[in-house]
This record gives C-alpha cells, structure tokens and sequence, in this order.
C-alpha cells in the first residue's frame, strides 16, 4: 500500500515483482535496479544501474494538473556494511522522461537477528533532490494553476524528505523470504509547501516474497 503520490492523501496497492538477483558482477533488485556491481567485498560495494523513477497519473492529481510520466534512471551507489549496520548512498540522474533532475538518498540500516529464520531491520534515510525534479513534481506553472485554481509554485534543490521503516523478513527457505515492511515518510522544506501536497507526513506499508537467484 503506497501513496499515489508524494503529498498525497490517497493511497492505492502497487504490484511489483520482489526481485533479488546477484550472479558475479550483475544484479537485479528494488531498489537499484538493473546493473552491474564491480566492487564488492564484505565490507564495500559499489555499482552502476539502471532505474525506473515513478511519476504521477493524471487520475491522482488536482484536475488541471498535467500528469508526470515515469523517467528513466542512471544511478550509482555504494554500500557500507560493518556489524550489522549498512550504510548506503546513491544518486540518480533521470535520463528519458520523468522530471529529468538528479535525486540522491541516503540511508542506515541495523539488522537485529532474532532467530536463525527471523529479523527486523530499522532504517532511516533521507533524499535530496535538484530544482529540475521538485519543480517537475512538485510545482504549479501559470497555465496549470489557470486550470486548476491552485496558486503558482515552484522552488529549489533541497532536501526532500526523511523516512523511517521497519522491515520484519522470515525466511523460509535459504532463498526464499516473506517480508513485510511499514514506515512513514516526511516531506521537508518548501516542497512540503506545495499545493499539490495534500498530506506532508504519509505512512506506507509493503508485503513481499523474494526469492534470490
């Protein structure tokens, strides 16, 4: 169960394949996509891929909106993992639709072993983005305000917002795990200001099967 939007106040189910493949270099998963990770030891990884970046429906948004198609992403990240923390990092240049700007996130995850089976894992994290994409997703021009009502917005690079979850993963088999994930997210700074945000503070919640190639 997931926003239709960022700032939104409804919400819809998202299917998505809970993909999480690694053979050599290649991976395929979530949150990185489809790439290639050239470094990669116990400690450090480091990779290129390709992402998809979601936008808006026109159905999701104030009438006079126009809709923001999804983008295509190219995204680097580097993961640090030390006692159970992993830190993570990565930037995202939107190449072929979607907002065209450039989003980097942050996060810090600790996994807590229950069992052999069973885990929680807390994350926190946090997302910049540049003024190409909060004005693409975020802002109002003239002519959509004249259609719409809302007054004119725009802003700036930024943070944009901050977030915490909390992931419960049993695992069945040795690839195969059940995980179920709830959070909340929080927008930040002139974007939470946006018309177009109907609720700044939003929680979210996912059920997922993975198996691991």
């Amino acid at each position: 169960m997931t926003p239709t939007y960022q700032g939104s106040d409804d919400y819809r189910v998202l299917p998505l394949p809970a993909i999480d493949i690694k053979k050599g270099w290649f991976f395929a998963n979530l949150r990185n996509g489809i790439g290639i990770e050239p470094i990669g030891t116990g400690v450090i990884s480091a990779g290129v891929s390709a992402v998809f970046v979601q936008g808006y429906r026109r159905r999701d948004i104030p009438t006079g909106i126009s809709k923001l198609s999804g983008g295509l992403g190219a995204r680097a990240h580097i993961n640090l993992r030390s006692s159970g923390l992993t830190g993570t990092l990565g930037v995202t240049k939107v190449i072929s639709g979607g907002t065209g700007g450039i989003i980097a996130d942050a996060s810090v995850s600790y996994t807590i072993l229950i069992s052999s089976k069973f885990s929680l894992t807390p994350t926190v994290g946090a997302t910049w983005a540049d003024r190409a994409h909060n004005d693409q997703y975020f802002g109002v021009d003239k002519v959509e305000a004249s259609a719409s009502g809302l007054s004119p917005f725009s802003t700036g690079a930024g943070f944009k917002d901050i977030s915490g979850t909390l992931t419960a993963t049993y695992r069945l088999t040795d690839r195969i795990a059940l995980s179920a994930t709830s959070g909340v997210t929080t927008l930040l700074n002139k974007v939470s200001e946006s018309p177009l945000v109907r609720r700044a503070t939003q929680p979210f919640g996912t059920v997922a099967l993975t198996y691991r190639l």
